[in-house]
């Protein structure tokens, strides 16, 4: 009897509960398949977007369920993806650039104004142009790409509107230390500074830090409207979430069980995408309102976007420039 899920020795016995699949790849009627993620209960990947995944596999009645994780219950984003290359945890949902870390290609799908919106994004991965990509991490990573989600496009908070390039001069920005955040940080002419996720908020409280960029659910979710006066929509990244299984896991579902897996996760794209932008559109609404934030919405975004595509055309190179150049052919 194989295993398909192994964390049990790490949680409450009643967390999961845990089967056995064949040999022969069939599973029995009790497979549940780990769902990890970092995002609390009510984030909109969460209830617009795992939960329904789960929902879509139980009602389809194929012999196995999944069991969602939010909150990095199964542990930080790194340590859940390393547990699905090893298949101890059997599905994660992943940014790309914290996937460049295990396949650095796929990391240039969060390079700044890489895409113009959800829909190219969405067009990008759907077609033939991105099985490469698919390849090439499955072939690396040992776990295979199901779907990509929109994650919300990225804009900047700071105590100053940043209407262009030249209104970051002098400005400490908070970014992820990835390679492609800090290249984004340059290409947009930014003085980036790390700070752990966890951290930005005291950061900006304390003035270790002078702004951050993230989508705006996350923006209101961690409270950064208390310690910034303004938020500029520059747009500058369309942010992108793979979901991702073992390969494993995928390996010992039948051929059935694969297609409601693979079409629950796909099916649910669109409606996780329209959560987002509700989201976005509600929490603007609330802060016009309230008057949180000063909501600068006349950014120059045609000049921010030439001067970042000049900068990925000097620095980037071989397979990665190749694929960022890929992404403008895509209509």
């Amino acid at each position: 009897m194989r295993t398909i899920t192994r964390w049990a020795a790490l949680l409450p016995a009643a967390a999961l509960a845990l089967t056995a699949c064949g040999g022969d790849g069939s599973a029995d009627e009790g497979l549940t398949l780990t769902f990890a993620n970092s995002y609390p209960e009510d984030h909109p990947h969460t209830r617009c977007g795992i939960d329904l995944v789960a929902e879509h596999v139980a009602g389809a009645d194929a012999g196995f369920s999944v069991e969602t994780f939010p909150n990095s219950q199964l542990g930080n984003n790194t340590e859940t993806f390393a547990s699905v290359m090893s298949g101890d945890i059997d599905m994660d949902v992943q940014g790309s650039a914290a996937l460049g870390a295990s396949y650095e290609p796929i990391g240039v799908l969060d390079a700044a104004y890489a895409f113009r919106d959800a829909d190219h994004l969405f067009s990008y991965f759907d077609s033939e142009r991105s099985q490469k990509l698919k390849d090439g991490f499955e072939e690396s990573t040992g776990a295979k790409i199901l779907d990509v989600w929109y994650f919300g496009d990225r804009h900047f908070t700071a105590d100053k509107p940043i209407r262009e390039p030249g209104d970051l001069q002098g400005l400490r920005m908070r970014f992820p230390d990835s390679p492609i955040y800090l290249a984004n940080a340059e290409a947009l002419g930014a003085e980036p500074t790390t700070v752990a996720f966890e951290e930005v908020y005291l950061a900006l409280q304390q003035g270790t830090v002078d702004g951050q960029e993230n989508p705006i659910p996350t923006i209101d979710g961690d409270n950064f409207v208390e310690v910034q006066s303004h938020i500029s929509l520059t747009g500058h990244q369309v942010g992108s979430q793979m979901i991702v299984v073992s390969g494993q896991t995928w390996d010992a579902l039948s051929a059935e069980q694969q297609k409601v897996l693979q079409e629950a996760v796909s099916t649910v794209r669109e409606e996780n995408r329209a959560c987002i932008e509700e989201a976005e559109k509600q929490i603007l609404e609330e802060w016009r309102t309230e008057n949180a934030i000063e909501i600068v919405d006349d950014v120059d975004v045609e000049t921010f976007r030439a001067q970042v595509r000049e900068y990925f055309a000097q620095n980037l190179e071989g397979e990665r420039l190749d694929l960022y150049e890929s992404f403008q052919e895509i209509e």
